[in-house]
């Protein structure tokens, strides 16, 4: 594994944001790999290592997560932003094309991208995330976007997140201490807190704010993507229903859909079976 930065720009000026990753670096095939709204880009190391053969597999820090710095001007945080900074990472990479595998808000980039004329994005696969998002979903995450608790140990913090993320699945002790640590860090007074930005919270609650309690539609977006494109959804998702999944078979660019089953959201990519029908949508 690699690591890197990139310097982007915003209105208020500029930041970085990191990025890690695998496979040979002169490999033009490249897979751009894109995490939820609280999560990191270690949550592919598994999907990554399983295709570093394959593909030169990058996978960023969005901006206020991670590695990356936070943006001074709060408002900023949203997909108009993170389009941006990864146009900024693609042309780094110096390739023309990519394939994109997008999980939750990495989906919704995904799929902004994957809209527009003359798109870099060949091929799409969308973790758990169309273009509805349940209103339901929205009010879970609002409970707990940016009023996370601060722990005295990674303990504490690993509990926290098997309860917070418990659609994830189930995995092994040594995957969740995985999925907590790359998502904390130990501040200066020596607690545990996460590492992500609390102002991303505001443009979540605005978004909440405008669908007045509804589902959040995107149709139009997801109706201009041409490349093909595969349906990942938890069987037990929230966020993506099924009925907005099979709708998504018969309209834009008619997506395969592969559920998975125990799973709500969203799937981690973490085992050889959720990984497989990535594998096999990519390189088939």
């Amino acid at each position: 594994m690699r690591e890197g930065r990139v310097k982007c720009l915003s209105a208020a000026g500029f930041h970085h944001m990191a990025f890690v990753e695998w496979g040979d670096a002169a490999n033009p095939k490249v897979l751009v790999c894109v995490h939820g709204l609280t999560r990191c880009a270690r949550d592919f190391d598994f999907l990554a290592q399983a295709l570093a053969d394959e593909y030169r597999v990058v996978c960023p820090d969005v901006v206020g997560r991670g590695r990356s710095d936070w943006l001074r001007d709060k408002s900023l945080y949203g997909v108009p932003q993170y389009c941006a900074d990864m146009m900024v990472l693609l042309a780094r990479l110096n390739v023309a094309t990519v394939d994109w595998l997008g999980t939750s808000m990495g989906g919704l980039i995904g799929m902004a991208l994957a809209s527009q004329p003359e798109s870099p994005i060949t091929r799409l696969v969308l973790n758990d995330v169309g273009p509805v998002i349940a209103a339901a979903s929205l009010d879970r995450i609002g409970d707990y976007l940016g009023n996370a608790p601060r722990f005295d140990t990674i303990e504490q913090a690993e509990a926290f997140v098997r309860f917070v993320s418990a659609s994830f699945g189930s995995f092994s002790d040594a995957q969740w201490r995985h999925l907590t640590v790359h998502v904390t860090r130990t501040a200066a007074d020596g607690k545990v807190e996460f590492a992500y930005d609390p102002g991303i919270a505001r443009g979540f609650r605005e978004m909440q704010a405008a669908s007045g309690g509804k589902d959040v539609e995107l149709w139009p977006l997801y109706d201009s993507i041409g490349c093909p494109t595969l349906l990942l959804r938890g069987e037990a998702s929230d966020l993506l229903t099924r009925d907005a999944a099979l709708e998504m078979l018969k309209r834009g660019p008619r997506a395969k859909l592969v559920e998975v089953a125990g799973v709500g959201h969203a799937p981690m990519l973490m085992d050889e079976i959720q990984v497989a029908p990535v594998r096999e949508f990519l390189l088939g």
